[in-house]
C-alpha cells in the first residue's frame, strides 16, 4: 500500500474514534474521492539519461533503447524519460564542463528527478565528479561501463552499478580457435579519451599473444585510411572490432556507419567484443549481451523508483555469454563449424529444403507413397482379373465341351439305333444280293437295284457319323454358310427316337426361302441341340406334348428361329435370370447350357431371348444376321 493509503486509512480510524458512525461513513468517502484524485494527477516518475556522446552512438543508443522498453512493460506508474548528452567528451579532457553543468541545474530545479541515469563510463564520471552540484539526493545508477571503469568504493549510499565484465584475452582465443592460422589481428579502435584508455588496456590484455601475433593499431589513423589498411591486410588476418566513436580527425561517428563502411571493404573476417553489431557482418565469438545488460539494469531501476535503497542492491557484472556466430559469416570465409567452441550457437542459419517445407514435403512424400500403394494393388488387381477372365473363358470351354459332351452321352442310344437301321439294311440287302447272283441266271437290275439300297443306305450312316463327329470336336471351325432348315433338320433326326419315346409331337415351319448364315455349323448346332432338348425336358409332366419349329426372315433382315413348348413355363423373374451363367430351374442342371447358347449367339453377332407362349410352355428364339447382309455390310464399310 502507498503511503497516501496508509495516513487515510489512520485518519478514517481516528475520525471513527471521534464522530458518529453516520459522519464517519460520509468523511470516509469524502477522503476516499480526494485519494483518488490525488491519485490520478500524481506527478509520474521523471528518469535522466545521461549519454556519454550522444544518443544514436553504439552500443549505448541500442542500451537505452532497450532499457526504456523494458522499463515501461515492468513499471506499473507512468515513467517521463529525459535525454542529455554530454558533447563535450568527443573534443578532449581539456573542455570546460561548467556550462553543462548550469544547464542542468536550469533544466530541473523545479522538476524533481527520481533517477538519474549514466550511460557509459563518460558519463559515469562526469556525474560523479559534479554529483553535488547537480541533485546529490537523487538516485544514481550507473550503466553501460565496463566494471574498471566504476571502482566499487567511489560509490555512495545512493548510487548503485550493473556493470559489464570484458574478457579482451578471450577474444583473440576465440579467434584463434576460429581460424588457427591467424597471425595478425588489426584492432578497429577510436581515438576518443575513453577509447583511448582501453587501447593500453588492450595492449596490456594481448601480451600472452606477442609471440605468435602480430597486432596492427587503428586507434591513430582517419576513418578513411582504416578502410585503406582493412582492404589491404594481408593473408591469415583478422579484425577485432571494438568501436569507433571518434576517429584520430576528431569526427564523430554515430550508429553503425564506421562499421558498415569497415564491412564493406575488408579483405578479413570481423569478429565482435559486443552483440550491437551481430548479424551485421561479423562472426562472432563469446561477446557481452546489450539486451541482457539492458534488462538487468531495468530491474535494478524499478526497485530503485520503488523506493528501495541503491546502495543496499549490489549487481554482479555482466559476463559475455554463450559463443555465438553468424552462418553466413561462417560460409563467406570458409570457416568450418568444428573449430567453433563447444555449445556455441549459430545463428541465420540458412534453412534446407526440408527445413523449411518438412511437413509439406512429408504431405507429398505420403501422398505419392499412397498413390504408389494405390497403382500396385490396381495392377495387381488388374492382373488378378486378367487371369481369372483367361480362366472363365478356358471353363466356358470346357463347359460348353463338356455340355456337347453330355449331351451326346444322352443320345448315343439314338444315334446308335439311327446307326443300326441302315446298316441292318444294308447287311440284309447284300445277303440277298449274294443270294440272287448265286442263281444261274440273277435278275441284274434287281441286284442294281439292291446294290443302290445299300450305297444309300451306306451315305447316310456316313452322314450321321460325320455329325456326331462334328458334336464331339472341341477345336474352333472357319465360320461357313450354314442352312439353318438343315442344322434343324439334322438334330430332329437325331433327336427322333427320343421325342418319339417321350410322345413329343413336333411341327416344323421352315421358310425354303431362308438365307445362309454365317458361323460355326458345330457351335449353332448345339445351340439349336440344347434348346430342343430344354423344351422336350419341359414337357415331361404335361400333356399334349407339342415342339414347334419355325425358322424365317424377320422384318429386320435377320435369319429368326424360334423353339416354343407346351411345357410348365419360366416365371417372370426367372427369365430375366435364365441365361446367367450357373442359374438353372432343373434339379440336376449345371447351369451352363443357356449360358453357352447366349455366348454362342453373340459371337455370330446376333441376340437370343425367351418369353412366355400364348398359351402355355415356353417360346426360346434367336437371331442371326443372314450372310447376304453381313457381306453388304463389309462392302458399305470398304
Amino acid at each position: 500500500m502507498s503511503k497516501g493509503g496508509k495516513d487515510i486509512r489512520l485518519f478514517g480510524q481516528c475520525a471513527g474514534r471521534m464522530l458518529p458512525a453516520g459522519k464517519t461513513f460520509l468523511l470516509i468517502a469524502i477522503l476516499l474521492l480526494v485519494a483518488m484524485v490525488s491519485a490520478a494527477t500524481a506527478e509520474p516518475k521523471r528518469v535522466l539519461f545521461l549519454h556519454s556522446f550522444g544518443r544514436d552512438f553504439l552500443p549505448w543508443s541500442e542500451f537505452a533503447s532497450t532499457f526504456r522498453t523494458e522499463l515501461d512493460k515492468r513499471s506499473g506508474e507512468p515513467v517521463e524519460f529525459y535525454d542529455a548528452s554530454l558533447m563535450t567528451e568527443r573534443f578532449g579532457a581539456d573542455q570546460d564542463e561548467g556550462p553543462f553543468v548550469e544547464y542542468l541545474q536550469a533544466l530541473f530545479a523545479k522538476r524533481r528527478l527520481d533517477l538519474i541515469m549514466a550511460i557509459g563510463a563518460p558519463a559515469a564520471r562526469f556525474v560523479q565528479q559534479h554529483r553535488p552540484r547537480l541533485s546529490p539526493s537523487t538516485p544514481m545508477l550507473f550503466a553501460g561501463v565496463e566494471q574498471r571503469r566504476i571502482p566499487l568504493a567511489t560509490l555512495g549510499q545512493n548510487d548503485t552499478v550493473v556493470a559489464t565484465s570484458a574478457d579482451y584475452a578471450a577474444l583473440v582465443r576465440n579467434i584463434l580457435r576460429v581460424l588457427p592460422e591467424t597471425t595478425s589481428i588489426a584492432v578497429v579502435l577510436g581515438n576518443s579519451p575513453i577509447e583511448k584508455y582501453w587501447v593500453g588496456q588492450l595492449r596490456d590484455a594481448f601480451l600472452p599473444f606477442a609471440d605468435r601475433i602480430a597486432f596492427e593499431w587503428f586507434s591513430d589513423l582517419s576513418l578513411e585510411e582504416m578502410l585503406k589498411r582493412a582492404a589491404t591486410l594481408p593473408p591469415k588476418s583478422a579484425i577485432l572490432y571494438i568501436s569507433v566513436n571518434v576517429d584520430a580527425a576528431g569526427r564523430s561517428y554515430e550508429g553503425d556507419k564506421a562499421f558498415a563502411s569497415l564491412r564493406a571493404v575488408t579483405n578479413a573476417p570481423i569478429f565482435p567484443s559486443i552483440d550491437v553489431f551481430f548479424g551485421k557482418g561479423m562472426v562472432g565469438g563469446p561477446i557481452v549481451s546489450v539486451h541482457d545488460t539492458a534488462q538487468r539494469t531495468a530491474e535494478v531501476a524499478i526497485r530503485i523508483l520503488n523506493g528501495e535503497a541503491p546502495g543496499n542492491i549490489k549487481t554482479p557484472p555482466v559476463a559475455a555469454g554463450t559463443p555465438k556466430f553468424d552462418w553466413r559469416e561462417l560460409k563467406r570465409w570458409n570457416i568450418s563449424e568444428a573449430n567453433l567452441p563447444p555449445g556455441s550457437e549459430v545463428h541465420f542459419r540458412a534453412l534446407t529444403m526440408w527445413e523449411q517445407y518438412r511437413i509439406q514435403l512429408l504431405g507429398i512424400c505420403a501422398a505419392l507413397l499412397a498413390q504408389a500403394a494405390l497403382i500396385s494393388w490396381l495392377l495387381y488387381e488388374r492382373r488378378r482379373r486378367s487371369l481369372a477372365e483367361v480362366r472363365s473363358r478356358n471353363a466356358m470351354g470346357e463347359l460348353a465341351n463338356m455340355n456337347r459332351l453330355a449331351t451326346a452321352g444322352q443320345l448315343s442310344a439314338s444315334i446308335a439305333h439311327e446307326i443300326n437301321q441302315p446298316v441292318t439294311g444294308i447287311m440284309l440287302k447284300a445277303s440277298a444280293a449274294l443270294r440272287w447272283v448265286a442263281v444261274d441266271k440273277p435278275d441284274m437290275d434287281r441286284i442294281r437295284t439292291v446294290l443302290a439300297d445299300i450305297v444309300g443306305a451306306a451315305e447316310r450312316a456316313g452322314e450321321i457319323i460325320t455329325s456326331v463327329r462334328a458334336m464331339f470336336n472341341k477345336d474352333s471351325r472357319a465360320k461357313v454358310p450354314i442352312n439353318l432348315n438343315n442344322l434343324i433338320n439334322t438334330v430332329l433326326v437325331l433327336l427322333r427316337l427320343d421325342l418319339q419315346k417321350d410322345d413329343v409331337r413336333v411341327e416344323t415351319q421352315l421358310d425354303e426361302q431362308l438365307p445362309d448364315v454365317t458361323g460355326d455349323p458345330v457351335q449353332l448346332q448345339q445351340v439349336i441341340l440344347n434348346l430342343v432338348v430344354n423344351a422336350a425336358d419341359a414337357m415331361r409332366a404335361v400333356q399334349p406334348r407339342v415342339l414347334k419349329v419355325q425358322a424365317n426372315r424377320s422384318p429386320s433382315g435377320m435369319v429368326h428361329v424360334s423353339i416354343e413348348d407346351t411345357g410348365t413355363g419360366i416365371s417372370a423373374p426367372d427369365r430375366d435370370r435364365i441365361f446367367n451363367p450357373l442359374f438353372t430351374t432343373k434339379i440336376s442342371g449345371m447351369g451352363m447350357g443357356l449360358s453357352i447358347c447366349r455366348s454362342i449367339i453373340e459371337n455370330h453377332g446376333g441376340r437370343i431371348w425367351v418369353s412366355a407362349a400364348a398359351s402355355r410352355g415356353a417360346i426360346f428364339q434367336f437371331e442371326l444376321p443372314a450372310a447376304q447382309s453381313q457381306s453388304a455390310s463389309r462392302d458399305l464399310a470398304a
